[in-house]
């Protein structure tokens, strides 16, 4: 009888081992598919998932991420392409049209000299003024195509955040008067110093706040942190939740802004501060908008 009992509880042992193996070895399998899942999504590469288990439920799981492993490569490839294709049209196109423009308006400058009727300099002057902001949409696409096709290995500098703030509210200091817009600047005493492209940051900074300018209700907040955040804040009543969410959409604009607005300036902004490692979000609060730029 203690023979049979032995050998009933050597047996349950076993089978306990070899279960506590199967789950060390499932775990293990899981951990080998969750890391290369991560591995592959976050990297631009054709390679997928290999286990080294012989599982069966587990190869198929393998299997079966590493179809749709392949549908997102194929997609991410896909609009990659779509998305040259995209800047490349619209640098063909404002280049086309440069030269139009150009030859109209040396004409009207022809025009001014000539003798004309009041009727006549009326009409002319609402053909320039269309005429301009025809020339202005024309360099925003160009301009959009050519910077959001910066390389990510742009050449960094130390740089100042508050230094660098001031100069691009000082540069747009005559939008903001027509605007009647008197900012109200909040910044530390201490210099946030990042290694960011000068250049590149002071061009997100004045599409922020030339933004601001179009959708104000005549404020505007801008805050700076110890810790790299900056935030844009003006009220914005005519708009909601779903139009703010949507500023930063290619081509996207409401019918608050101006009528020379090309809907580019934040989406811009955006592929300019990531590709600085930094991140811009947006978002309406009791009838704001609230632009956070953050460079950790």
């Amino acid at each position: 009888m203690v023979f049979w009992l032995c050998c009933l509880i050597s047996i349950l042992i076993l089978i306990i081992a070899v279960l506590c193996i199967k789950i060390y070895l499932l775990k293990k399998s899981a951990d080998e598919i969750s890391d290369a899942f991560s591995d592959r999504v976050a990297s631009d590469t054709n390679v997928l998932i290999d286990l080294s288990s012989r599982d069966k439920h587990m190869k198929n799981l393998a299997n079966i991420i590493n179809k749709e492993l392949k549908k997102l490569q194929n997609d991410r490839l896909r609009y990659q392409q779509g998305d040259t294709e995209l800047k490349n049209a619209i640098t063909n196109i404002s280049h086309d049209l440069r030269t139009p423009l150009t030859a109209v308006c040396g004409y009207l400058d022809m025009l001014d000299k000539e003798a004309q009727s009041e009727n006549s300099k009326r009409y002319l002057k609402i053909i320039r003024g269309r005429t301009e902001i025809m020339r202005q949409l024309t360099e925003e696409l160009f301009r959009y195509s050519v910077f959001t096709s910066v390389s990510n290995g742009t050449s960094n500098e130390p740089v100042i955040l508050n230094s660098a703030l001031e100069e691009s509210i000082s540069a747009l200091y005559t939008a903001l008067k027509e605007s009647r817009i008197t900012p109200s600047i909040t910044m530390p005493d201490v210099k946030v110093k990042r290694m960011l492209n000068r250049n590149v940051l002071s061009r997100i900074f004045g599409n922020i706040i030339s933004n601001a300018v179009k959708y104000s209700d005549g404020d505007l907040e801008i805050t700076l942190g110890e810790n790299g955040m900056i935030t844009f804040a003006n009220h914005a009543e005519k708009l909601d939740e779903i139009q703010v969410g949507r500023l930063f959409d290619r081509f996207y604009t409401v019918e608050t802004a101006s009528s020379g607005s090309t809907g580019l300036g934040l989406s811009i902004a955006r592929a300019l501060t990531e590709q600085m490692g930094g991140r811009i979000t947006a978002e309406y609060q009791g009838g704001m908008i609230l632009v956070h730029v953050h460079f950790p």
